[in-house]
């Protein structure tokens, strides 16, 4: 049985919550929490494989709380977040603080998306509780009072020597990516001498937010993409959340193009939409990588790519949240190379030149 801690001020969420987790034989929620304090009381107690952690509360806060439970008692933790501006700040924050995913609040008996929640949810602790945690090392080593402040960025890649034989990177990836990604890119220079445009599974509230704290961090520009604008060098391109991207050649000049169609794909971002064009339009130009996430989103569209000459990472299993979709382009023997989240930017940079 998968043990789970529920912790949320609202009376409707823990039920709401616990109600969905206990539909599965294989979960049972061993107790709930009002606030932050409590709920580090009933994880002492408990020891249980995941926590569900609402982010705003009294007495202790989620990402107060979450400190501790990092530092003190480390183990899976999904964020209970608001789809709001304020909400995916937070909500990113405590994802580099060591939470591996979030569900949105936005839980309701009226909802059209309450089955596709509770899908989601039951997966995600299913999934996570299954994978060994590892907390990340920042957090680990830190007290809580000290651990506000931001991680030192990583030693950045070395350009190799030679000719540029690939300019436009594209990234998939899905649960456990928002720092993944933020490792990859803050250890790329400021010269990076391609494109990059990223497929991170993401609410359209979440993107924005996402591309600028990136931005914050990066050498290279981060921006979210805007339909209609010509790729430049040394800048990375966030796909909104809820639409597709895509890239176009017209000329001399590559266009990002931003769709909601298709409609019915099972993720929007999508990874396949997004590694399948780049594939398409520039063929041996591209590179694929595909990051840590469930499922196997980014497969079919690196299939592409690699039937057009390009080539294809995929991050290894030791050192993903999910090894799902990277998983997927290993098993299709897709990989050109299979490497550690912290060796990635070197290696992207090295693949751009062989």
């Amino acid at each position: 049985m998968i043990s789970v801690v529920v912790v949320d001020d609202s009376a409707f969420m823990r039920k709401a919550i616990a109600s969905m987790l206990e539909k599965d034989p294989e979960i049972t929620v061993v107790d709930t929490a009002r606030n932050g304090q409590e709920g580090l009381d009933k994880i002492r107690k408990h020891q249980p494989d995941v926590v569900t952690l609402d982010i705003e509360m009294p007495v202790m806060d989620g990402l107060t709380a979450l400190r501790h439970i990092m530092m003190e008692m480390p183990r899976p933790v999904l964020m209970v977040s608001s789809l709001t501006t304020e909400g995916a700040e937070s909500t990113l924050k405590a994802m580099e603080l060591g939470a591996v995913d979030f569900i949105p609040k936005q839980l309701s008996k009226v909802s059209l998306d309450i089955v596709k929640i509770e899908e989601n949810l039951l997966a995600k602790v299913k999934t996570v509780a299954k994978r060994k945690f590892r907390a990340p090392r920042q957090t680990a080593r830190q007290a809580p009072a000290a651990r506000s402040a931001p991680a030192a960025a990583p030693k950045t890649a070395e350009k190799p020597s030679g000719t540029l034989r690939r300019d436009v990177v594209a990234i998939g990836v899905s649960t456990g990516g928002p720092p993944a990604v933020q490792k990859v890119l803050s250890a790329l220079p400021g010269d990076f001498p391609g494109s990059i445009v990223i497929a991170q599974h993401m609410p359209a509230a979440f993107t924005g937010p996402f591309a600028k704290r990136l931005d914050s961090v990066c050498r290279l520009n981060v921006k979210q993409a805007e339909n209609g604008e010509r790729l430049k060098t040394g800048t990375a391109y966030v796909a909104p959340g809820g639409k597709h991207l895509r890239v176009a050649q017209k000329g001399n000049r590559i266009d990002l193009e931003v769709s909601e169609e298709p409609a019915d794909a099972l993720y929007k971002p999508s990874a396949n939409e997004l590694i399948s064009s780049v594939g398409q339009q520039l063929g041996r130009r591209g590179l694929g990588v595909v990051l840590t996430g469930m499922g196997s989103d980014g497969m079919e569209g690196v299939k592409v790519l690699k039937s057009r000459g390009g080539k294809a990472l995929a991050q290894s299993d030791a050192s993903c949240v999910v090894y799902g979709m990277p998983k997927a382009v290993v098993d299709a023997g897709l990989a050109d190379e299979i490497l550690d989240i912290d060796d990635m930017a070197q290696g992207i940079l090295g693949w751009l030149y062989k």
